[in-house]
């Protein structure tokens, strides 16, 4: 069926046959023209998941079983995260690590090597993951872990779906108290302050991430609100939260029926001036898991209010004693008058192992942005920043970079394509991505 796709950004879209198949293995023997690549729900914002006039293969979902001792997961790769989660909240155990979507695969996270609000204690998804089922552009099943297949294994972690179709994955799942984080709140009056307090405390806390507002300028620059918090003890709940403790996230209660473009400057700076004033100067609470993970899925096709034109989601890593291009970047993005209302900074721990994984030690700030033509001088000089700070971009968010800037800031790039042109020499496993990076 050929199906015109899109990311979750809706910006490039390309036409391929979309096909639904448990024989993966046939698939990439047969070769489809202009090959193949595995998609999960469509949530990589750019153009990882598509592949012009070539073969998309749609997720399957699949058994999931949990080692009530050891806490050893095995969950097909279609598997969502919002059915993993309940899964898990019945075993008292929850998800390693997750983004700010639980519509996201199993075979994606570790695809994209996800990260989560607690990156700076428990490192992304790849770090969890003890082994995995993959089927190579040959189509032989191998199952490969840090130990076995190495160098296979950590292209995988982070190799965007091209080194071959995960099928299944082992991993741990940690166990939790309730399904309840105890959250403190600060707002926060500029950005000094706030890389100060993230330094000096994230450390104490398994969650840290700050929104910011971006478009305040002046002394009130990176102006904040800061929410960290640590999953809670059932014995401290209350009222309705102590009768369901484990009362696990529910569908999208909201949706957006039509395409409208509601994200404008006006509005935006409405938004962040009665977001930042409605949180508390410093407090503690209770949030359930989808109020502090995930509060935009709760509305089902929010991407929609971006418009016809989509949103960019850019979203950058710089190390650590690189504090200046953050404060550079926010100066730039509140220089261009670009509204965002959902912006984001965390601080990230110790690097994995994958050949293009994302994250490395320092400060990630993430951006979405209504997608404009008036962008591009503004994302120039945001990469030229990004690459002199020794930083790099995060793939599943991309649809734009070059690849000499891909070359410039991920360091394994040459490694990552000597290991697919040995896998995969007829280019079986390709992208709308892989073909703009040269991968």
């Amino acid at each position: 069926m050929r199906t015109l796709l899109t990311g979750w950004g809706r910006t490039a879209p390309s036409a391929a046959t979309l096909v639904e198949t448990g024989d993966v293995a046939g698939l990439l023997r047969s070769r489809p023209e202009r090959g193949v690549i595995a998609r999960g729900l469509g949530r990589s914002y750019g153009d990882a998941a598509q592949n012009a006039g070539g073969t998309v293969l749609a997720p399957i979902p699949g058994p999931t079983t949990v080692d009530d001792e050891t806490g050893v997961v095995t969950a097909a790769a279609g598997t969502s995260l919002h059915d993993l989660m309940g899964r898990l909240l019945r075993e008292r155990r929850f998800v390693p690590v997750t983004p700010g979507t639980r519509y996201v695969t199993v075979g994606g996270a570790v695809a994209a090597d996800i990260h989560g609000k607690n990156h700076h204690r428990d490192g992304s998804f790849g770090h969890h993951v003890l082994s995995l089922d993959l089927v190579t552009p040959d189509g032989a099943l191998r199952t490969i872990d840090p130990d076995r297949e190495p160098d296979l294994f950590w292209a995988t972690v982070g190799g965007m779906g091209l080194t071959g179709v995960i099928t299944s994955v082992r991993f741990r799942a940690p166990r939790i108290e309730s399904a309840y984080v105890t959250v403190r709140t600060e707002r926060i009056g500029g950005l000094d302050a706030l890389l100060r307090t993230m330094r000096a405390h994230d450390d104490e806390y398994h969650y840290s991430v700050a929104w910011v507002d971006t478009l305040a300028s002046g002394r009130s620059l990176g102006r904040s609100v800061l929410t960290r918090g640590d999953h809670a003890p059932a014995a401290e709940l209350s009222g309705g939260a102590a009768r369901h403790p484990w009362r696990g996230p529910a569908d999208p209660r909201l949706a957006v029926p039509v395409t409208l473009r509601a994200v404008n400057r006006l509005g935006v700076r409405a938004f962040n001036e009665l977001w930042f004033r409605k949180a508390p100067r410093d407090a503690v609470g209770l949030e359930s898991l989808a109020t502090f993970f995930h509060p935009l899925d709760a509305v089902e096709g929010w991407n929609r209010l971006y418009g016809r034109g989509g949103l960019v989601q850019y979203q950058l890593v710089v190390p650590d004693d690189a504090e200046a291009a953050v404060a550079e970047a926010l100066r730039l993005l509140a220089a261009a008058g670009q509204p965002s209302f959902l912006a984001v900074l965390k601080r990230f721990g110790a690097a994995g192992p994958g050949m293009l994984s994302f994250p490395q030690p320092g400060w990630t700030l993430a951006l979405d942005l209504p997608a404009a033509p008036g962008l591009v001088p503004l994302f120039r000089d945001l990469d030229r920043l990004t690459a002199e700070a020794g930083g790099r971009l995060y793939l599943a968010k991309d649809a734009r970079m070059s690849r000499e800037l891909f070359d410039r800031t991920y360091p394994r790039a040459d490694e990552f394509r000597a290991l697919r042109r040995d896998l995969d020499p007829d280019g079986v496993l390709t992208s709308d991505l892989a073909r703009r990076l040269d991968l």
